[in-house]
C-alpha cells in the first residue's frame, strides 16, 4: 500500500502538530519552514535554523525533511542557505530521509526547454555535492537523491546520472509533481509509468506533493512507488475560512488535514483506476540557425560542467552563455 505522508506547515507546539502525533501519521516538513529570518538594510535574510521546533517532533516518529527548493526558488530565486547549512539541519533530527537539493522544473520557474535542461543539470550537480558533504557528515544512509524534470525522458536522464543510487531498497525522490496533471503524455502517470519501466526492481519512489485525486491512478504502482506527501488539506483550510468569514488558525488547518488524511488512506486502499496509455511527445529537433545552435550547444556545455562538479551547481552562468556560444559560432564559420 502507498503510505500517506502529512507535509506539515511548521513544528511548532499547537493544534496541527498534535492532531499529526494523535493520528500516528508519518511526517514532512521542509527546511523552509524551520528557517529563522531577520531583516537587513531593509532586505529579508536566512539567519540560521529555528532547532526549537524540531525538539518538538518525538524521535519516534517517522519524518522526511525536504531542502525547501519549490518555495526557495519561487520566493527568493534560489536557495537562502548552503548544503552544508542544510546538512546542518538533516543532521539535528533522526529523520527517515532527507532530500537532496534539486533545483524544481515547474514551468513558473522554468518557462521553457532551455530552462528545464539547465535546471537537470544543477540537480545532477547538486545530488552529487549533496551526497557527497552527507558522507562526510556521516549521514548519508539517510540520504534521498531527487529526480527533476518536465518530460519524463528529463527524469530518465536524472535517473541515469544516478545510476550509483539506483540499487534495491533505495527510495529515490520524485520532484515537479504538485502542479502536474494526472492525465496527458507529460503528466503524473506518464513520469511514473516510465520510471517503472526503466528503473531496477526494488527502487522505490516517494512522490512529492502529489494531489490525492491521483491515489487511483497510482495504486496499480503499488510495488514501485513507497509513498507520497501532501499540503493540499491548507488550500482547502483557507477556502474554508474565506467562505465562513472567519480567520485560518491551526485548529480549522488540522480539522482539514484530519479529514484529508483519513480519506487518503482509504483512496490507498480502494480499487485502481488505469488510464489510456499516454502519448509519446515528440522528439525536439535541434534548431536549424546556426546562431541558435551555438546558444543551445554552449548551453549543454556549460551544463556538463555543472553535472561534473567542475562548476558550482549554485554558480550564475547565464552571462556566460553568450560568449560561449560565440566562440563556438565563430569555430564553427571558420571549420566551414
Amino acid at each position: 500500500m502507498i503510505e500517506i505522508i502529512l507535509g506539515l506547515p511548521h513544528l511548532r507546539q499547537g493544534p496541527i502538530l498534535r492532531r499529526a502525533l494523535t493520528l500516528k501519521a508519518p511526517v514532512l516538513v521542509s527546511a523552509s519552514a524551520l528557517a529563522r529570518w531577520r531583516t537587513i538594510n531593509g532586505c529579508r535574510r536566512w539567519g540560521g535554523w529555528d532547532f526549537k521546533q524540531l525538539r518538538n517532533l518525538p524521535p519516534t516518529i517517522d519524518a522526511v525533511l525536504d531542502c525547501g527548493g519549490f518555495t526557495s526558488h519561487v520566493v527568493y530565486g534560489g536557495f537562502p542557505w548552503s548544503i552544508d547549512d542544510y546538512l546542518a539541519l538533516a543532521g539535528a533530527h533522526p529523520f527517515r530521509h532527507f532530500a537532496s537539493f534539486d533545483y524544481p522544473c515547474e514551468a513558473e520557474i522554468a518557462a521553457d526547454d532551455a530552462a528545464v535542461k539547465e535546471r537537470l543539470s544543477r540537480t545532477i550537480g547538486a545530488n552529487r555535492e549533496t551526497r557527497r558533504r552527507a558522507e562526510d557528515a556521516g549521514i548519508a544512509d539517510r540520504f534521498m537523491p531527487v529526480l527533476q524534470g518536465r518530460r519524463p525522458c528529463d527524469y530518465e536522464r536524472c535517473a541515469d546520472a544516478f545510476a550509483w543510487s539506483m540499487i534495491p531498497g533505495r527510495t529515490v525522490g520524485v520532484g515537479s509533481m504538485c502542479r502536474r496533471e494526472v492525465r496527458g503524455p507529460e503528466g503524473l502517470i506518464a513520469v511514473v509509468e516510465h520510471l517503472d519501466r526503466i528503473l531496477p526492481a526494488g527502487v522505490k519512489l516517494h512522490c512529492f506533493g502529489v494531489k490525492g485525486s491521483a491515489l487511483p491512478f497510482l495504486r496499480p504502482f503499488d510495488e514501485r512507488i513507497a509513498s507520497i506527501d501532501s499540503q493540499a488539506y491548507g488550500i482547502a483550510a483557507r477556502h474554508d475560512a474565506l467562505r465562513r468569514g472567519v480567520s485560518k488558525t491551526d485548529s480549522l488547518v488540522a480539522e482539514h488535514m484530519t479529514r484529508w488524511f483519513l480519506r487518503q488512506r482509504r483512496a490507498a486502499c480502494g480499487p485502481p483506476r488505469l488510464l489510456p496509455p499516454a502519448l509519446r511527445p515528440r522528439p525536439k529537433l535541434p534548431p536549424s540557425d546556426p546562431w541558435e545552435a551555438a546558444v543551445a550547444k554552449a548551453r549543454d556545455q556549460i551544463g556538463a560542467l555543472i553535472e561534473s562538479g567542475d562548476l558550482d551547481h549554485d554558480e550564475l552562468t547565464e552571462c556566460w552563455v553568450e560568449q560561449w556560444a560565440a566562440d563556438i559560432y565563430a569555430e564553427q564559420r571558420q571549420a566551414a
